[in-house]
């Protein structure tokens, strides 16, 4: 009589995952995007311009509720000065379009051997206001022929719609604050389910797992060990525990087309003191980050303070490495990467509202690499933590 092979034991992440159950949020009600719309328009009105074109992209979401996914046919909404959203869609999608309608609208439809951006000129020529700025989302060869129909008389919108998405409601801090309570929750499993021989790519496979099973979709993990964690993107090859590894772990997860991102670095087994001590500094450069997070103070401030613990402690300078290799955060949204960028040459004021990461990752080729990454938001009062950052090398979750 044949054996059976018996089944794997369970593991400690294994056990986790059974404990992860769907999270529950508020959506964004109609009435926010209405607002978001208004909010656009007036901007629209104060530049004189006819219209902004917003392609299929986070932006189209953000002002209508609207996800579309682009292709090659030019496919969104015209949000001109005043009125509802006028929806640019080819003939046979235009059913589907309307069932997916969050803010109705009319429709400007072309067929297949139809010029699109003709359409867009003709509609944009009867509405007060000049010339059409476009979401800087938006693939060059639509905006090549939205350029050449309307005899260049194109812009960029990014600067109107960063200063509208780069500015969360409450309601939108609540689902990203939702996605960062589990991606905490996923990072603590992980360190206790650690063991020598696991590899990365069986982390990586628990974390998105993890996720699912919270009712968020997996975005992304990067799982690093050893001498693989100094490169900020990670390595091509998996790797395999062993004792006295470094280990960093970055991961995020969507919740309501919103999203989570957090990174978590600490020693498995007794860290060395060149560990402890290169964990130390990337711990203050990443508390200075959040000291100098204060109203008014401009982004690339953040960075400064940051870049400035790692100099002061042999690294860098600059971007050189071993230092801080890239900019010390970024917006986060709809877009995992939006303004405000935390980087030199940024002046833009911090306001309430506002969402970045803290991430000053301290990087030592042929060593290891460190990363804290936690998201704030801001308030009247200063900085918030979306998740309690690491306070201990020996206890990265306290």
């Amino acid at each position: 009589m044949p054996i059976s092979p018996a089944a794997p034991a369970a593991t400690d992440l294994d056990r986790a995952l059974a404990t992860f159950h769907p999270v529950s949020v508020q959506p964004i009600a109609i009435t926010a995007y209405r607002d978001r719309l208004a909010s656009l328009q007036g901007l629209i009105r104060n530049a004189g311009l006819a219209a902004v074109w917003l392609d299929a992209s986070s932006s189209l979401t953000y002002f209508t509720g609207l996800k579309l996914g682009q292709s090659e046919r030019i496919h969104g909404a015209l949000i001109c000065a005043d009125g509802p959203p006028v929806y640019l869609t080819p003939v046979f999608e235009a059913p589907k379009l309307e069932s997916l309608l969050r803010i109705p609208g009319p429709m400007l439809m072309w067929e297949e051997d139809e010029d699109p951006y003709a359409l867009v000129a003709r509609h944009l020529a009867d509405l007060p206001g000049r010339g059409l700025a476009l979401d800087p989302a938006t693939p060059f060869h639509f905006a090549s022929g939205m350029m050449a129909a309307l005899e260049g008389q194109v812009a960029s919108a990014g600067d109107h719609i960063a200063a509208l998405r780069q500015v969360k409601s409450a309601a939108e801090i609540a689902i990203i604050q939702a996605a960062m309570d589990v991606s905490w929750q996923v990072q603590r499993a992980v360190q206790r389910g650690l063991r020598i021989g696991i590899s990365t790519t069986e982390v990586g496979q628990f974390i998105d797992a993890a996720h699912r099973a919270a009712g968020l979709k997996p975005l992304f993990h990067a799982v690093q060990f050893g001498e693989a964690t100094a490169y900020p993107h990670g390595v091509p090859h998996p790797q395999i525990l062993q004792d006295g590894d470094m280990v960093l772990v970055d991961m995020g997860g969507t919740l309501q087309g919103y999203q989570s991102d957090i990174t978590r670095s600490y020693v498995f087994g007794s860290p060395t003191a060149r560990q402890r001590h290169l964990w130390h500094i990337e711990h203050a450069a990443h508390r200075a980050a959040f000291a100098a997070a204060r109203p008014g103070a401009a982004c690339e401030e953040v960075d400064a303070a940051a870049r400035a613990v790692i100099t002061r402690a042999g690294f860098g300078p600059g971007y050189q490495v071993p230092g801080l290799p890239h900019r010390t955060g970024h917006g986060l949204g709809l877009d995992i990467h939006e303004e405000p960028w935390i980087v030199k040459g940024n002046r833009t004021p911090l306001q309430p509202g506002m969402c970045f990461s803290i991430e000053p990752m301290l990087c030592v080729y042929g060593e290891c690499g460190i990363r804290l990454e936690d998201i704030v938001y801001m308030t009247q009062d200063g900085p918030r933590w979306f998740s309690p950052p690491s306070p201990e090398l020996d206890r990265p979750f306290g």
